[in-house]
């Protein structure tokens, strides 16, 4: 049986009682995989476990401490990869049966940055396939649930890794995000989730290096575990010909100090229906920033809900191109989903796509002064509690229909359309539960590339609101 208490250790504390010789990275290891055996048959938050090489990483990380070898900041801690980052001899899916045999002979760069760390991963993580949905279900791994309550979904695509973070199988677990696939599963399992500037980690793991809406990012038990993530991910690495050549600062903890700083708030952006016990909870983040002396206002970015519309073009491209060549020999086998984003993206016309840029300029033109006004925006990650687990269940009529007679715009997404202006990072963080015992998190919008701003700010949030607490899972 696992314990508990060093289940739920901070990463952060992990390599600290790793370094000192406190606890054995061998034992954090075991540990982490005994977590692992009791709650994944219920969750599925794993679809590779690594007992083996975990262990024998494990006792090589033993040595370097009992040898006085230099040590990574993450050095000893377990951590989980998701599975669409490529991983050496090791089967990476992309959560899809196109590529269920697939043994990639290099890691990706993010891998790569995370073992050079001294993390040792103890397995892969499921997502949906091509990590397209909002909701952690494929048909090569089956449905993903939430520690919180198993009926209902993780969010995704980062599911699994969202999960195996909330449940004490580990402290961190990778994720990327092109549309909210860390933010949203971040809200709904109750963690800590960053998108950072675009290109601050660099992304090698995509056909194409030219993307620029795709983001790796961590799912964190703690801001300040993202905080490490971030120092021991961030480039530069010309793995990523768009990776930022200015690395942060991030070598000590940055503080929760927010006086003098101006954050603006909005709960629903000017247009969307957000569930008032999720209004309720960002709004008391909120206070808590203003009790710790930030100048807190409400701001008006003039959002119509247009803008997430014009994000799915950019997906519809996306999976058309780098996945609609699979479809004639694996469609009978693929999500009918993803079948219908495909061919989505070969309809629509170039003139359509290159017309989103357009968009994407009036949704800058509307942010740039709220962002030169205030180091941040604040405001709901998720508009609702979390929805049923599979797909199969799902009720959108009944959840949140696409339009209402009451002209208020109506999706549980708040996160994509962040992606739109994607050098600006952004930051989920819990902030509270509704009456159902279900996670709520808050969003944090910060200036372009400025990631370790929004991580102040949710220190700020962490050390003013009471813990969530830990799921019952």
């Amino acid at each position: 049986m696992a314990d508990l208490e060093l289940a739920f250790l901070s990463a952060g504390e992990q390599a600290r009682r790793v370094a000192s010789g406190e606890l054995s990275p061998v034992d954090l290891v075991d540990n982490s995989l005994a977590r692992i055996e009791e709650v994944n048959g219920m969750l599925n938050c794993f679809c590779f476990v690594w007992d083996d090489d975990a262990r024998v990483e494990a006792r090589r990380a033993a040595a370097a401490v009992a040898t006085g070898d230099e040590l990574g900041i993450l050095h000893g801690v377990p951590i989980a990869l998701k599975d669409t980052t490529p991983t050496a001899g090791h089967t990476t899916t992309l959560g899809s049966v196109t590529h269920e045999n697939w043994v990639p002979e290099t890691d990706g760069a993010i891998a790569a940055a995370l073992r050079r760390a001294g993390a040792i991963i103890v397995g892969k993580t499921t997502t949906p396939e091509f990590a397209h949905s909002l909701v952690t279900e494929s048909p090569l791994w089956g449905v993903t649930r939430n520690p919180w309550n198993t009926d209902l979904t993780t969010g995704g695509s980062s599911g699994g890794s969202g999960a195996a973070v909330a449940s004490g199988c580990v402290a961190l677990a990778e994720g990327s995000d092109m549309g909210g696939s860390v933010r949203i599963p971040a809200a709904w399992c109750g963690v800590v989730g960053l998108k950072p500037g675009l290109g601050r980690i660099p992304m090698d793991v995509l056909p194409g290096l030219f993307d620029n809406i795709s983001h790796h990012g961590p799912l964190a038990r703690c801001v300040d575990d993202a905080r490490l993530f971030l120092a021991a991910t961030q480039g530069p690495d010309e793995a990523d010909i768009l990776s930022v050549t200015t690395p942060l600062d991030l070598a000590a903890p940055l503080g929760a100090d927010v006086r003098g700083m101006k954050i603006g708030v909005s709960l629903d952006l000017d247009r969307w229906y957000v569930d008032p016990h999720v209004a309720a909870a960002v709004q008391s983040a909120a206070d808590a920033l203003s009790d710790a002396g930030a100048e807190v206002t409400e701001v008006h970015p003039r959002f119509t809900g247009q803008e997430e519309h014009e994000w799915n073009k950019l997906w519809y491209v996306f999976m058309a191109t780098y996945y609609g060549h699979l479809v004639p020999e694996f469609g009978d086998r693929m999500d009918p989903n993803v079948l219908g984003l495909i061919e989505k993206g070969f309809a629509l016309s170039a003139v359509d796509y290159k017309m989103v840029e357009k968009v994407r300029t009036e949704l800058w033109n509307r942010m740039r002064p709220i962002l030169a006004e205030n180091q941040a925006m604040l405001t709901p990650t998720m508009a609702t509690e979390p929805i049923t687990a599979s797909i199969a269940d799902w009720a959108p009529d009944d959840t949140f229909p696409a339009a209402r007679s009451d002209d208020r715009y109506y999706s549980p997404d708040m996160t994509a359309v962040w992606n739109l202006i994607s050098p600006c990072p952004a930051l989920s963080v819990p902030c509270g539960l509704t009456p159902n015992g279900l996670p709520v998190g808050a969003q944090i919008i910060g200036r372009r590339w400025q990631s370790d701003t929004v991580l102040r700010i949710g220190a700020a949030i962490e050390s003013g609101l009471a813990p969530i607490g830990r799921p019952l899972t």
